[in-house]
């Protein structure tokens, strides 16, 4: 019988201050109800769908397309495929030929993983300047059969500033036209080093959610 020998947190945690996608509102974490005044603590919670470690559904950038309680949950769980891209440097594409050497591995209900190692700037603006999906290489992974597609960034497309304009977000569109979902926001993702690992990225069943935080995590299976 299968068991889980290891758990790998890849969740950033919510709460005041922390990094979010620019013009995104930032979380606030108010005591509701407290021991000494109620007899049991509550918080108020107030975040953005898109906090933290958090995935897209389709309904994100896509008008009438499937919100994010709407969605299967075998989605979210899957055999994880992990692209080491830890050389890419800020603003990198990445592109068919990048992934091409795992690409055979990849198939029908997998999840697509790039490892960018781009969390290490969480909470810096260089954060924001971090490597994106090229529409070629989505297309690919698409063609064999990925639906859920995760990095350890802010976005999977390119995030626009002042000297980089806004592309339209060409690579959530894809994923969305496929009816497929996006994780991102990741970290630790050096701590998976066994092969195979079994991903979680279930949201909160936020109701009409363009999307919704996770707690995401990689499970290494041993019999």
């Amino acid at each position: 019988m299968p068991h889980v020998r290891k758990i790998v947190d890849l969740s950033h945690t919510i709460g005041p201050g922390m990094q979010v996608y620019p013009g995104d509102p930032v979380p606030t974490l108010i005591r509701h109800c407290t021991l000494e005044r109620d007899g049991y603590n509550v918080l108020d919670v107030r975040i953005g769908s898109q906090s933290g470690t958090h995935v897209d559904a389709p309904a994100h950038l896509k008008a009438g397309a499937a919100t994010v309680e709407r969605l299967a949950p075998d989605l979210f769980v899957g055999r994880g495929v992990v692209f080491d891209l830890r050389e890419l440097v800020a603003r990198q594409r990445i592109t068919r030929e990048l992934i091409m050497p795992r690409a055979d591995d990849v198939g029908t209900g997998d999840i697509a993983v790039f490892h960018t190692g781009w969390s290490r700037h969480y909470g810096t603006d260089a954060y924001y300047t971090h490597p994106f999906l090229d529409p070629e290489a989505c297309t690919l992974l698409l063609d064999r059969g990925v639906r859920t597609f995760c990095l350890d960034a802010p976005s999977i497309d390119e995030t626009p500033d002042e000297d980089h304009a806004d592309a339209g977000y060409p690579v959530h569109h894809l994923i969305a036209d496929a009816g497929g979902v996006i994780g991102e926001n990741l970290c630790r993702l050096d701590r998976i080093d066994f092969p195979d690992p079994l991903l979680s990225l279930l949201p909160i069943a936020l109701a009409a959610g363009d999307g919704a935080p996770t707690r995401a995590v990689a499970m290494e299976l041993a019999e």
